[in-house]
């Protein structure tokens, strides 16, 4: 089951992600698609409203329930979570409890350094890409895997 991402999602990703390293925080894009589950095409690199600072982000409730709105409004889906990290690329103990995506087999990757030096062309290897497993447990996708989880169109 592979998820495909447009070349132009990325880059949007990637310019979201360095403005808030910018402002030394981290920064969460999530990315939007249709399709069946663990096939999806990625429509969209939605910038939710949110708090950050340099170890963490959040996004409050009102930004979440217009999240949903425009979920509705698109009849689109989210498929994975993309946000950086200030240093190496990992998923916290923060990320595991505040992830946003919570359904079985869903994404969430972190990028290095608030994506500084981050391209289209390396995101997929500087990126830590990580999986919801079926009992609610983050696990690294494996190098080797990657490609089969993502396919970057």
């Amino acid at each position: 089951m592979t998820v495909r991402v447009p070349r132009e999602i990325i880059a949007r990703t990637i310019e979201i992600l360095r403005r808030g390293g910018a402002a030394e925080c981290e920064a969460v894009v999530l990315w939007l698609g249709r399709g069946p589950r663990g096939a999806e095409r990625i429509e969209e690199a939605y910038r939710p409203d949110q708090m950050a600072e340099k170890d963490f982000f959040r996004i409050p409730p009102a930004a979440m329930k217009e999240l949903m709105a425009h979920l509705r409004r698109t009849r689109l889906q989210v498929v994975a979570q993309v946000h950086s990290h200030p240093g190496r690329a990992f998923h916290s103990e923060a990320d595991d409890e505040w992830a946003i995506v919570r359904h079985r087999g869903a994404l969430s990757l972190v990028v290095p350094r608030f994506g500084a030096g981050t391209t289209v062309a390396n995101f997929m290897d500087q990126a830590a890409m990580y999986r919801l497993s079926d009992d609610d447990m983050w696990i690294a996708v494996p190098d080797e895997d990657v490609p089969d989880a993502v396919e970057v169109v």
